[in-house]
């Protein structure tokens, strides 16, 4: 404990990354004053009554928005939207980037064409955010009744722009957190939103006690909650930082005076290569039934599947889990290339111990790649559901439930090792102690050295 207060403290002397802390704090605390403040148009002491009566089901697509955008959807902030329109189009540039020549032919450019890819994400941005700013618009005028004061075309346009311009304002933010500021600025804006619906969460928990229950109860329940979250975020990050290192020797090579190589280094396959992107992408899915209920409330027949595809339900559960398996499978192969590893090592004189160059390179890292993402898809599955388990079986409100598992629980934990890991590269170049003595916090980007 005395040595986490030292390092605390220490993170505050060193005055760069004082600096990039505090500016990181005042842009995140920018970004959720944005989230509070409402469209014009809006009744907002209307829209919160019906919000709390249960006006609508809230179900769909636009929980995972309002999940990431920390409760700004159900606010119709400017920051409605969040930064989820960004993620789309990187995503969908990132996909396009396996079929089309000209992306990966900038992918392969360094610094140059990442810079490229980034303007393109930019400019896609734009028009997914109006798509979705204008679902917005049809969701609050249809589910709310009298939640906007003067509905119409000029309302309609104000607000699509006006949430299109918060969607560029936060990825603006993002960007200036992530050159100024400490750890990956989009990152770091998910993570707050889902943070801070942790008070309402146990605010929730802690009011739907029975009145009945003593103290000593209410303390024995508690425990367990934070016994079982404990736990669960363990074995999270355990399987987070998981890795196989496949060994790597490099021959010598003397140029002049100087000689290279006849090192051993390791190509670390992580168990969750995937990272969140399974997850996410199984949602969207399941969820695209009950957005489109919504905007039909009348068609008996979008009606019974969205019954069947409930959260709670059964069928839900076990598509929930197999789509995940799948799509973590389809992401590992877009995000790692073992035909393209196996070429540079070739080109920079690597081997594998007892495989050949090439080809029997390329096979051996891809039948290893196979294997160990099994165990990932299925750990994925586990803690995608875990929260409709602990809100049936444990009785956990949903605001809290999101963090026994899910998408929420994995960025959360993802974001805050990365961060961790850049505080604690800053401290050990000033020769401080990290936070871990024994060897060095490795986040999602990088591994024990």
């Amino acid at each position: 404990m005395a040595n986490i207060v030292t390092t605390f403290r220490n993170m505050f002397r060193i005055e760069e990354l004082r600096q990039r802390i505090i500016f990181t704090l005042v842009a995140l605390l920018a970004v959720r004053l944005g989230s509070l403040i409402a469209i014009p148009g809006i009744n907002t002491t209307e829209l919160q009554r019906q919000i709390e009566a249960g006006a609508s089901g809230d179900g769909g697509i636009f929980q995972i928005y309002n999940l990431f955008v920390g409760g700004a959807f159900e606010n119709a902030a400017i920051f409605a939207l969040g930064i989820m329109p960004y993620i789309s189009a990187s995503i969908i540039l990132q996909i396009a980037g396996v079929v089309l020549p000209q992306l990966q032919k900038m992918q392969r450019e360094g610094e140059d064409g990442r810079r490229k890819i980034n303007q393109f994400t930019r400019l896609l941005t734009i028009p997914i955010a109006a798509l979705q700013a204008w679902g917005v618009t049809v969701k609050i005028g249809y589910d709310y009744p009298g939640a906007v004061v003067d509905p119409g075309f000029f309302w309609t346009m104000s607000s699509v722009v006006l949430l299109t311009a918060g969607t560029m304002g936060l990825m603006w933010i993002g960007e200036q957190i992530t050159d100024r500021g400490l750890g990956n600025g989009i990152s770091l804006i998910i993570f707050i939103g889902i943070i801070s619906r942790l008070p309402v969460g146990l605010y929730q928990q802690f009011a739907t006690t029975p009145e009945d229950s003593t103290f000593g109860q209410q303390l024995v329940i508690g425990a367990i909650f934070l016994t079982l979250l404990l736990g669960i975020i363990a074995v999270v990050i355990l399987i987070t930082q998981g890795a196989r290192r496949i060994p790597v020797q490099y021959a010598k090579r003397v140029v002049g005076r100087k000689v290279y190589g006849g090192s051993t280094q390791y190509i670390p396959l992580r168990v969750n290569t995937a990272g969140v992107m399974p997850i996410i992408f199984a949602q969207s899915i399941l969820f695209i039934p009950g957005t489109i209920a919504g905007f039909f409330p009348d068609v008996s027949f979008f009606r019974t599947i969205e019954a069947a595809l409930r959260p709670d339900a059964v069928l839900y559960s076990v598509l929930y889990g197999l789509m995940i398996v799948f799509f973590t499978y389809f992401y590992t192969a877009i995000a790692f290339n073992p035909k393209e590893v196996a070429d540079n090592m070739k080109k920079n004189g690597g081997f594998i111990p007892g495989v050949r160059p090439g080809s029997p390179t390329s096979d051996y890292i891809e039948n290893i790649l196979t294997r160990i993402t099994l165990p990932g898809s299925i750990f994925l599955a586990i803690i995608a559901i875990l929260p409709t388990f602990a809100m049936s079986v444990l009785t956990v409100q949903p605001q809290l439930a999101s963090f026994f598992g899910g998408t929420s629980l994995l960025i959360v934990v993802g974001v805050a090792l990365d961060t961790l890991q850049q505080i604690e590269s800053y401290l050990l170049m000033r020769h401080y102690d990290g936070f871990m003595k024994t060897g060095k916090i490795r986040g999602r980007a990088g591994v024990a050295s």
